[in-house]
């Protein structure tokens, strides 16, 4: 007989108490460890962020719901080797908004939102040694690399870094990539492309992320116009191509 209350309605407590009677009896469940359900952490969020997207206040209680998952899932595989628990997490968590708001629970003054990011980055850094070269290196490499290079610009500028007009530097950075030869080469190059490219963007106030996933979009939208319309684009001139290209921008696709 499983340990487990069945109830009208479920608790955190008993998504913990869940999540043990799992790893003690699912055998898909036992067998996981940080690294094979590590995927599963990123597309959980990025669900909840299109339910964000969307809208979707349904969608989103549930995958809200998956991303909790994730956490508990985690948190009882170090439980279970006697690292820590959930309560350890929440303990954590609760520690570093405290400390991270002086505003609130301390006698530091801060009456806008700049002021309480300024507040909270500069006791991050302070946490991390003082040094900003270690807020730029701690943003972690897991981090979709678009996103990973604007808060890294980001963290390097509030130290008082001048990066390079953006314009010229992308203007520069595309000869160079336009030049380059060999695999290796352009790919270093391509990468200092995008690199810039997120640069201009933060210098327009823009979420590169954001910006190429509309485009990504807006693309998959006129390719759909462009078959659509023309039919079989094996046989189809890369004119008429163009052609049908320029008519879905015209549509508003």
């Amino acid at each position: 007989m499983i340990n487990f209350d069945y109830k009208d309605s479920y608790g955190f407590d008993d998504l913990v108490r869940l999540m043990v009677v799992l790893r003690a009896e699912c055998p898909w469940d036992r067998e996981q460890t940080h690294e094979s359900i590590r995927q599963s952490m990123i597309e959980e969020a990025y669900e909840a962020c299109e339910a964000i997207d969307t809208g979707d206040r349904a969608l989103l209680l549930e995958e809200l719901g998956d991303v909790l998952l994730q956490v508990v899932f985690h948190a009882r595989m170090e439980e279970e080797q006697g690292s820590f628990d959930i309560n350890a997490v929440c303990d954590a968590e609760c520690k570093k908004l405290i400390h991270r708001h002086p505003h609130i629970f301390g006698d530091v003054q801060a009456d806008t939102a700049d002021e309480v990011l300024t507040n909270w980055d500069n006791i991050k850094r302070e946490d991390k040694g003082g040094t900003y070269r270690k807020t730029v290196s701690s943003v972690a490499r897991s981090l979709p690399s678009l996103l990973r290079a604007e808060k890294m610009q980001s963290r390097a500028a509030k130290s008082g870094f001048k990066l390079r007009d953006p314009w010229d530097d992308l203007t520069e950075e595309m000869e160079e990539c336009r030049a380059s030869t060999g695999r290796r080469s352009a790919e270093d190059e391509v990468g200092d492309l995008l690199f810039a490219a997120v640069n201009v963007a933060r210098s327009k106030g823009v979420d590169p992320e954001r910006a190429l996933e509309l485009s990504c979009d807006k693309f998959a939208r006129r390719f759909d116009y462009v078959e659509r319309t023309g039919g079989d684009l094996s046989g189809m001139t890369e004119e008429r191509q163009n052609e049908l290209w320029d008519e879905a921008k015209h549509e508003g696709l």
